[in-house]
């Protein structure tokens, strides 16, 4: 986005805006009177009607033609006028000297020649600003930048161009018969350069060149004044500016810009002797004789020797001699001031002639009719034929902003012409009104019916019943008649106020919006005094200039010199609403509508006065006699409205007193002839003062000589030079006549005046003698009731008395502990207490109320101790550490006060801060409760608190407390968690360090008690190692599981653990050797006696009670799932000794057992009756078909249901009877070994020692049987020699001895390298024969009895 330029535009603010509901909108003057105290404040207001609200739209437009107004937009604004008159005297000046006037440029901008000559007016002229070198402060001021010699250029330009029509001003050009004065004045002239038509090639090139002057006046050297009398500028083809974009084309008519001439004028030099600016052109060039008369025979007499210069009085030179074309004088071009060096080209005048014509009076500004008729809709096409063209976009298109800042940029652009129309001040009586009246062409619908009398209807609003107008006889077009504005985009309506300042309302029936400016009515004297004092040329030709609509001057410049400007854009459908004597102006931001009327309401009464007073210093004219609305007002007085009758009776009084001074004033004078005179038959251009335009109606003076012409009693010695004695004063009304009138009126208003004396004394009493509430109220009602109409003193009582009902409403509301009710603006009730501020201002206003209010004490007495209550509150807070007790006494005395105490919120943080110090001097005596959760609570409330000294410091101390505790916590929790763990010694020390902390620490105390377990599990390892007893698996395994809970470092412990670690291998290697593939037994069941053999038989099958053995009665037997108390029997064993027997009597009820069940097996496959119920076999179905029977529970088996059964050698065994794998001899004697060398006891070792014990033993007993049998087959018959190692006998068998194994007899031994001494056969006892001779062999016996 382009940051805006410093001289674009800037919208003012924006006027108010107001939406009536359809109540308010029913009656149009009570709205305005209820928003005029906000909308005069800006001098206009926008009313947008009710939805819905859409009246039809009746102008005839078929029948509708007007003739536009002519607007020129660079001549509206006033100060651009201003520089567009000087440039025209400018050109004009030298136009008249032949000479053609071409304005310069510097630095690429066209020269501002007024804005120099002005300046160096300030200055003091030419030669002080010479003396001075003031020229690069001038050209400061005109926007160069400094230091680049614009100084001397500007006056170099000054000097040529305005310095002689400085001195034509001043009368210092005026010839004079001397010579010597002419060579005296002067040092630096101006040449009048006669360009020749043959040189004008060499010359555009050289002026090209030097950057010539590019603005030359368009058809004629005076640029405006000859344009006033013409409608428009045609382009003819071929003319400068036709090939030129069409911006600025309105109905086949083109505004251009001046484009500069093609032909050049003579080169502009830089010296500031030789420059030559003012040059005649060569278009200009016409047959012009000099005004030298050709040579003649030689006469003494001769006429042509009566021809000589007026200054000098010399004939000679005839060469130099000029005759003036308008007075046919002669002067010597060196005479002239300044003097001439060639004859110039063109009419020539000379300084008598050039003061004569340059100084008539100019005519008085004002806007041109059009030499066409438009009808609204040929209006339409061109209105937005120009304006499409103008922003090259669809109308509908180009926004408002756009057309704002481009519509006062052509105002201020002196190079650019832009000529708009506009159709202003249509008579709707003669064309008819945009809005409907009864009785006319226009047919209204019946829903629109309701229009013809709407109030806001224009046609009814000026002349309602509550309209001052209404008493003005005569049909007003434009104030009581609405007028008509047919618009297009820039055409404008200038700075004015209404005549008589009255009211006025705008209605835009449809079309593009309208933009207005305007200026609140008490500006209205600034605003006339700043465009005064920047235009004052105007002013001093047209003093009532403001008066003729035809100036505007930018709200820019307004504004800047501090005169309050507002606008708005009012669109279709909108109201504009103007107020007395608040200059508006505006302009139209495309085709549109409008309709306008003035009324005026009571209030405008002392204004009216005020205003006819103003026309008659300016000499202005009258729309209506004011007097005369007066007196006819008067005269009905009785139906006057009363607050319209006390304005009329107030206004009767002024106008009483004036007229009898007046009159007393011309009587004292001599004026002795009276007449009376019914002025009010006459127009009112035959009533007019000669001097002030003021329309007399009271009195006027006349005389004789002067038929018809009559002068008010203000300017009695402005009517004629006669006498005054043969004055006649003519009267309307006798004095005595009017006060009758002005009694009636009196008398209507009495009523009113009475009670607006009542209203005016209530309102004012002071002190002791102010009112209550009632009176108010009574008063109040009585207007009510009598119907006294709305006005500013209503209006006061009523807002009184609203604000003293409120005020009491709330002082009881505070004397009764409730809220107080606030109104927010614009967001209706809620609910908050006072402040102590608002209620000692409540307090204030209170006793600064208009009337008495019985609160007023009590509240001051309830202030009073809300004082007290503060003072206490802010001892207690300033106290160190204040009580808590003391705290919430004052709090529950603040109870009673219902008020926004300012001490409140900082009673209850200091009573946060004293029960938070309270509970942490509670939590820090007793260190064992505070844990690290109450420190944070604690702290987090204290972050909470108000800042104090007391909580900073209590929050230090726990935060320092915290930190070292988290720290020792988190020290503890690393400790208690390391891998590996720290030893016994680390854990101490950090143990004794952490147990100074005044805090219930969990992690620390973990720490302790891991010390404590620590040392009593050591103790506890020392003592078992110290016993030398061997110790039971179970009771090891708990050592090590205490062990590994233990958080500390135990040297023991991985000892322990190596060796549980060795005995769980042994019992893996243990129950591989034992265990078969697919079984579900544990190495235990295994290895034990059987407790569960009585399950092996059928369940369904009761054992005999005859079968029973006798032992059974006598001993409980174990149940099946005894073996944990087989376990725990052989754990609680002492030693191996005891899990021996403890074994050996589990095996003997495990054989009784056996026994029982093979003998119900037995007796199962017997012959019986019921053979058929018999179930047998796994399947548990009758026998049948080939069947096996086991060799150790004798139950019978279905061969079929036997699926993996192989041709095996008897003995056959059921799947329950084999329950293990039998591993050698061997390999059992190596367990053992292996679990000896541990020294741990288990009950598998125990019973695999019982095993072996019983394996052993059961091999002594078969190797005595086999030694039996030997010899009794030695008896019985003759076997072979067979010779063996017998026990005993510690010599091997030697190579030729066929000895046997003490096992089996065969041969390869190995001897016991333990107490026996025994040989055994390798292979018997599991050892190889590497082995045998690396290692020593112990024998099992020898390895049971070893200690």
């Amino acid at each position: 986005m382009n940051p805006p330029r410093p001289d674009e535009f800037k919208p003012p603010p924006e006027c108010p805006v107001f939406e009536p509901s359809w109540e308010e909108f029913a009656d149009p003057y009570a709205f305005i009177n209820k928003i005029r105290p906000i909308a005069e404040k800006t001098g206009i207001c926008k009313v947008r009607p009710p939805p819905g609200w859409q009246p039809p739209f009746a102008c005839d437009v078929e029948k509708l033609h007007f003739v536009p107004r002519i607007q020129r937009l660079n001549e509206l604004e006033a100060q651009t006028r201003v520089k567009l008159n000087f440039f025209d005297q400018i050109a004009k000046f030298w136009d008249l000297q032949g000479c053609t006037l071409k304005i310069p440029h510097v630095e690429r901008k066209l020269l501002d020649l007024y804005k120099l000559n002005k300046l160096v007016a300030e200055e003091g002229g030419f030669d002080i600003v010479c003396q001075e070198r003031r020229w690069t402060k001038i050209a400061v001021q005109m926007g160069f930048a400094p230091g680049k010699a614009i100084g001397s250029h500007l006056r170099t330009h000054y000097e040529k161009i305005l310095y002689p029509y400085n001195l034509f001003q001043s009368g210092a050009n005026l010839l004079v018969s001397s010579a010597a004065f002419v060579s005296g004045c002067f040092t630096v002239w101006f040449e009048c350069v006669q360009r020749p038509v043959e040189s004008k090639k060499a010359e555009e090139s050289e002026d090209v060149k030097e950057q010539a002057p590019a603005m030359t006046p368009p058809d004629s050297n005076v640029r405006r004044h000859k344009r006033l009398k013409t409608e428009s500028v045609k382009v003819e083809p071929g003319e400068p500016g036709e090939n030129r974009p069409n911006l600025r084309r309105r109905m086949g008519s083109f505004v251009a810009k001046p484009e500069p001439e093609k032909e050049v004028p003579i080169q502009v030099k830089e010296e500031p002797v030789e420059i030559a600016l003012p040059i005649v052109e060569a278009d200009k060039l016409k047959s012009r004789y000099k005004k030298v008369l050709p040579p003649l025979p030689p006469n003494p007499v001769s006429p042509v020797d009566l021809v000589v210069c007026l200054v000098c009085g010399s004939g000679g030179d005839e060469d130099r001699l000029l005759l003036c074309d308008g007075c046919d004088d002669s002067y010597h071009t060196f005479c002239l001031i300044p003097p001439l060096h060639d004859v110039p080209k063109g009419d020539w005048r000379c300084p008598k002639c050039l003061a004569q014509l340059c100084n008539k009076p100019h005519d008085a500004f004002g806007f041109e009719q059009a030499f066409r008729d438009y009808s609204l809709r040929a209006f339409g096409q061109m209105a937005d034929a120009f304006k499409s063209d103008y922003f090259n976009m669809p109308v509908h298109m180009v926004p408002t902003e756009l057309v704002e800042k481009e519509f006062w940029r052509l105002v201020g652009a002196i190079d650019e012409d832009v000529t708009v129309e506009y159709g202003a001040d249509i008579a709707s009586k003669e064309f008819g009104s945009g809005f409907p009246i009864p009785n006319r062409r226009f047919k209204v619908t019946p829903a629109d019916e309701k229009y013809l009398k709407c109030g806001w209807n224009l046609n009814n609003l000026a002349m309602m019943n509550r309209s001052v107008l209404t008493h003005v006889t005569a049909d007003i077009c434009g104030m009581t008649l609405p007028w008509l504005y047919v618009g297009m985009c820039f055409s404008s309506f200038c700075w004015h106020i209404e005549d008589h300042w009255s009211y006025s309302i705008n209605y835009l029936h449809w079309g593009e919006p309208k933009t207005w400016y305007g200026a609140p009515g008490f500006a209205a004297e600034q605003l006339e005094e700043v465009m005064k004092k920047l235009a004052p040329e105007l002013f001093d030709s047209q003093p009532d200039l403001l008066h003729q609509l035809v100036t505007i001057m930018n709200p820019n410049t307004l504004m800047a010199h501090g005169v309050p400007i507002y606008r708005t854009n009012q669109c279709a459908g909108e109201f504009v609403v103007t107020f007395p004597r608040a200059y508006h102006s505006g302009f139209n931001q495309g085709f549109n509508f409008a309709e306008a009327v003035n009324f005026c309401t009571v209030d405008w009464m002392p204004l009216g006065r005020q205003c006819v007073d103003h026309y008659r210093s300016l000499n202005r004219y009258n729309v209506f006699s004011h007097d005369e609305m007066v007196c006819n007002m008067a005269s009905k007085a009785e139906s006057l409205d009363v607050v319209l009758a006390s304005a009329v009776h107030k206004d009767m009084v002024l106008m009483i007193r004036e007229e009898q001074e007046l009159r007393d004033r011309v009587k004292k004078m001599g004026v002795v002839l009276c007449k009376e005179a019914k002025y009010d038959n006459l127009q009112d251009d035959e009533r007019q003062c000669v001097k002030c335009k003021t329309t007399c109606y009271l009195s006027a003076l006349t005389c004789p000589c002067s038929p018809g012409v009559l002068v008010c009693l203000h300017h009695l010695d402005q009517l004629c030079a006669c006498p005054i004695e043969s004055y006649t004063l003519n009267f309307r009304h006798y004095i005595d006549d009017l006060f009758p009138m002005m009694h009636a009126a009196k008398e209507r208003a009495q009523l009113y005046d009475d009670w607006a004396v009542r209203v005016t004394e209530t309102l004012e009493a002071k002190l002791e003698k102010k009112r209550g509430l009632p009176v108010f109220r009574a008063l109040l009602a009585e207007s009510e009731s009598k119907l006294f109409p709305e006005n500013d003193l209503l209006r006061r009582l009523r807002l009184f008395t609203q604000d003293a009902e409120k005020c009491s409403t709330v002082a009881q509301q505070l004397l009764n502990g409730k809220r107080q009710t606030r109104y927010c603006c614009g967001s209706g009730k809620s609910r908050s207490q006072l402040t102590v501020e608002e209620l000692r201002s409540f307090v204030r206003q209170l006793y600064n109320l208009s009337c008495s209010l019985p609160q007023a004490p009590q509240l001051k007495e309830l202030l009073n101790r809300i004082e007290d209550f503060q003072q206490h509150s802010e001892k207690v807070l300033s106290d160190e550490v204040p009580s808590v007790a003391e705290i919430q006494g004052l709090l529950e005395v603040s109870f009673d006060f219902d008020m926004d105490l300012p001490e409140l919120p900082r009673l209850r943080v200091r009573l946060e801060q004293a029960r938070w110090l309270e509970a942490v001097q509670q939590e820090s005596g007793q260190p064992k409760t505070l844990t690290l959760d109450s420190m944070r609570r604690l702290i987090d409330q204290g972050v909470g608190l108000g800042p104090h000294p007391s909580v900073e410091k209590a929050m230090a101390r726990l935060q320092e407390l915290l930190t070292v505790s988290e720290h020792w916590e988190d020290k503890a929790v690393s400790l208690l968690k390391a891998r590996p763990p720290h030893s016994i010694e680390t854990l101490s020390g950090a143990a004794e360090k952490a147990s100074g902390i005044p805090a219930h620490l969990p992690n620390c105390l973990l720490l302790k008690d891991a010390m404590r377990k620590a040392r009593e599990w050591l103790q506890e390892a020392e003592e078992l190692q110290a016993s030398g007893s061997v110790p039971m698996v179970d009771s090891l395994s708990d050592t090590v599981l205490r062990g590994q809970a233990i958080q500390v470092h135990l040297e023991p412990l991985d000892q322990l653990e190596t060796l549980l670690s060795e005995v769980q291998d042994w019992k893996e290697e243990a129950a591989s050797a034992f265990r078969h593939k697919d079984s579900s037994l544990s190495l235990l069941e295994i290895l034990c006696p059987r407790c569960e053999v009585s399950s092996l038989g059928s369940p369904k099958r009761k054992a005999k009670k005859g079968k029973e053995s006798p032992k059974n009665s006598k001993k409980k037997s174990l149940k099946p799932s005894d073996l944990g108390e087989v376990e725990k029997a052989l754990t609680e064993t002492n030693d191996s000794t005891s899990a021996l027997a403890t074994l050996e009597e589990l095996r003997l009820r495990e054989m009784e057992a056996f026994f029982n069940l093979r003998a119900t097996n037995e007796s199962k496959l017997l012959p019986t009756t019921d053979c058929m119920d018999l179930k047998v076999c796994v399947c548990q179905k009758p026998p049948m078909g080939a069947m096996l029977q086991c060799e150790l529970c004798r139950d019978a088996f279905h061969r079929a249901c036997l699926p993996d059964l192989t041709e095996k050698a008897q003995p056959w065994l059921c799947t329950r009877c084999r329950r293990s794998a039998k591993p050698p001899l061997a390999k059992i004697i190596s367990l053992l070994a292996s679990l000896e060398r541990l020294r741990v006891r288990l009950p598998e070792g125990d019973a695999l020692s019982y095993v072996l014990e019983r394996t052993v033993d059961w091999q002594q007993r078969t190797q005595h049987v086999l030694c039996d049998v030997l010899k009794f087959e030695e008896r019985a018959g003759t076997p072979p020699t067979l010779t063996r190692w017998a026990p005993g006998n510690t010599e091997a068998p030697n190579n030729t001895q066929k000895g046997l194994c003490f096992v089996c007899a065969q041969v390869n031994w190995v001897q016991c390298d333990g107490s026996c001494n025994q040989w055994f056969h390798q292979a018997c006892v599991g050892v190889t024969a590497e082995t045998a001779e690396k290692e020593d062999y112990i024998c099992v016996r020898c390895s049971l009895t070893r200690p």
